[in-house]
């Protein structure tokens, strides 16, 4: 791998745009689900491109393994950290099956 650093810092990257993006468009969850819905693939897709860009112009050999374990990486990223907020002590309780269907289908289209 390239650089697990830079993996992992763009993986945090990828879950904090989300979040925030997710936190600020929140009023639309409730008002209008469908595009609340159809507007997070959208994020999560364009920043695991921009930051695919970033990471991949320094890769000069085995494109496919990287980017097989850089998605790896950020969906285990993604799937933890929500997991921890969503699941733990937080205002913002979740089960497991309610997460998956909810958000963390979601988090496929990075890998």
């Amino acid at each position: 791998m390239r650089s697990y650093k830079l993996a992992l810092f763009y993986g945090f990257l990828v879950w904090l745009i989300l979040f925030i993006v997710a936190f600020l468009i929140s009023p639309i969850r409730t008002s209008n689900r469908a595009l609340f819905e159809s507007i997070m693939p959208v994020i999560v897709t364009m920043c695991v491109v921009l930051f695919s860009v970033s990471y991949f112009r320094k890769v000069k050999a085995d494109f496919f393994k990287e980017g097989i374990l850089l998605g790896i990486i950020w969906l285990a990223i993604c799937l933890i950290i929500d997991l921890m907020m969503f699941m733990l002590k937080s205002p913002i309780k979740m089960t497991l099956l309610d997460y998956m269907m909810d958000i963390g289908l979601t988090y496929l289209t990075i890998r």
